[in-house]
């Protein structure tokens, strides 16, 4: 089965039955493929190994309720006409929350999602780990400018000789890495499999897979550019950063992101990352947390780094990612974002403004545009890793068309 279902059309039974008959069973090999992926992404953690990123004592409030803006209109990326309502049909919403001037004006449940369950965020890891980053680096533990090898000296034998921290953050590093998904032995499928989220296919030799993350890492010894010289999105680099970040503090990532970010933030729930078998926590893509949560740490990139006047995360951090020295993209990048960046595991769709977004494959995103005091996350559980249709730019269009009928209405 390939064909996944929306919101609106009837849910098969997946993983409904005692016992659950085989033919709607989750494949190991194919839970991020459609259907299955639609029950999948909140349900991580019955099917892979997981670790906990625990919740601190108090809970920071978001104020507001959710309006109906289901009718909302406006006009795709394609001219066409669409509503919100119908946008989150066609584009397999699990959930969506829009905080907009200091106050929660839309949030939205759908495909059985309720606000206790988590979700798997993918590459919204990325920009979640990257701002724990940022407090080591204003904490002085890291530095931008230093060569990643100074934290990790064993990838002086690797591709990343040479590269320094920030180049990794940015994803300007030289090492090849091959970042097509769904392609057989291409890099990114062995990052799966290293970091315990894929089983292996029968006819893949076991002597030549990597067993873990750090594994696949220390094979990487190739580069196809000098470092700094060109930008190439590949997921390693953060697991990369996130080894860094460890021997740099003494302490693992999930207690990392739990003890500077989740805990003081106000979380309400504990969150949760997936691990490989050497007990590493899936940095690229491996958090799972609840729609509200993800919500709360845009509203802390919105307002400065700062919960009720506690900084939590460096303004100097944060103001770079608005407006640092975002000199590198590819063509791919402007297909979506002509103007755009990436900077600090965030993506920057228009460099002359200060708005970012976090994206993850199928659908996950956090967008922060401070000139609005907006902060719009959506969990999704797209057919297939991106869109050709450029959902991402509709789901933006929507946002904006529904705060500024907020707006309006006063």
């Amino acid at each position: 089965m390939n064909r996944s279902y929306r919101n609106c059309d009837p849910t098969p039974p997946i993983m409904q039955g005692s016992p659950v008959p085989p033919e709607w069973r989750i494949p190991p090999q194919d839970w991020d493929a459609p259907p299955w992926n639609r029950w999948a992404f909140q349900h991580m953690r019955e099917l892979v190994t997981t670790v906990d990123v625990p919740r601190g004592p108090t809970v920071w409030d978001l104020p507001g309720a959710g309006s109906d803006v289901d009718a909302v209109a406006f006009s795709d990326n394609q001219g066409g006409a669409t509503t919100w309502g119908r946008m989150l049909d066609d584009t397999y919403t699990d959930a969506t929350l829009i905080w907009l001037d200091g106050q929660v004006v839309v949030e939205t449940y759908c495909n059985g999602m309720t606000p206790r369950r988590p979700h798997i965020a993918f590459s919204v890891s990325k920009s979640i780990v990257a701002a724990a980053a940022g407090v080591l680096i204003g904490d002085g533990l890291l530095d931008p400018a230093a060569p990643i090898a100074a934290y990790v000296p064993e990838l002086a034998a690797t591709g990343w000789n040479g590269a320094s921290l920030q180049q990794v953050l940015d994803m300007t590093t030289g090492v090849v890495f091959d970042e097509t998904y769904g392609a057989f032995n291409s890099n990114v499928l062995m990052l799966d499999i290293a970091a315990n989220v894929k089983p292996p296919s029968p006819h893949m030799d076991p002597a030549t897979l990597p067993g873990c993350t750090w594994d696949l890492i220390l094979s990487l010894t190739q580069t196809e550019a000098v470092h700094g010289d060109r930008f190439s999105y590949r997921s390693i680099e953060t697991d990369v950063l996130g080894y860094a970040m460890e021997r740099a503090s003494g302490k693992r990532l999930p207690d990392l992101v739990s003890d500077l970010l989740w805990a003081p933030m106000g979380a309400e729930q504990d969150a949760f990352f997936t691990v490989d078998r050497a007990g590493f926590a899936l940095a690229d893509g491996g958090c799972n947390a609840v729609l509200r949560d993800l919500a709360r740490f845009g509203r802390l990139l919105l307002e400065d780094g700062q919960r009720d006047g506690q900084q939590i995360v460096p303004l100097a951090w944060i103001n770079d990612i608005r407006g640092g020295n975002h000199g590198l993209f590819d063509d791919h990048g402007r297909i979506a974002f002509p103007n755009g960046q990436y900077r600090n595991q965030f993506w920057i769709p228009n460099r002359d403004r200060p708005a970012h977004l976090s994206l993850g494959i199928f659908g996950q995103h956090i967008f922060v545009d401070p000139d609005q005091g907006l902060v719009a996350v959506k969990l999704s559980s797209w057919p297939d890793f991106l869109s050709d249709k450029h959902w991402t730019l509709d789901w933006l269009a929507g946002v904006r068309a529904v705060a500024a009928a907020h707006k309006a209405s006063g």
